[in-house]
């Protein structure tokens, strides 16, 4: 079934189980072979989302989000921004890549401030 999402619907499960804080559904829309680079640090899998994913959820913890998303075909740009209680990130950026329905590599660099 994952084969059949287009890049935007993955995008919008991603979005929606990341707003609920939903470890598990944000880990299920990566590829079995994803490779993650964030903060300068590669990450590989759905083990390695879930390391990255574990880490943002503590960073801004039942956050706020703005996305802006650009697409072009299998490919997304974001710039967004995440506001939690003492917590906000102004400066996010990811672009994913998207392959058969899954999200199989993505970059992420952002900046956590206290309020």
């Amino acid at each position: 079934m994952t084969a059949m999402r287009s890049a935007e619907e993955v995008f919008t499960h991603h979005g929606q189980a990341l707003g609920a804080e939903n470890l598990e559904d944000i880990v299920s829309d990566y590829a079995d072979d994803a490779i993650l680079v964030v903060q300068g640090k590669i990450y590989r899998g759905k083990d390695g989302a879930r390391a990255v994913f574990t880490q943002l959820l503590q960073d801004v913890p039942q956050a706020a989000w703005d996305l802006d998303t650009v697409f072009a075909d299998d490919v997304l740009y974001l710039e967004w921004k995440a506001r939690s209680k003492g917590r906000h990130v102004d400066d996010g950026v990811d672009t994913f890549i998207f392959h058969n329905g899954q999200i199989r590599v993505q970059t992420v660099k952002y900046t956590v401030q206290q309020d």
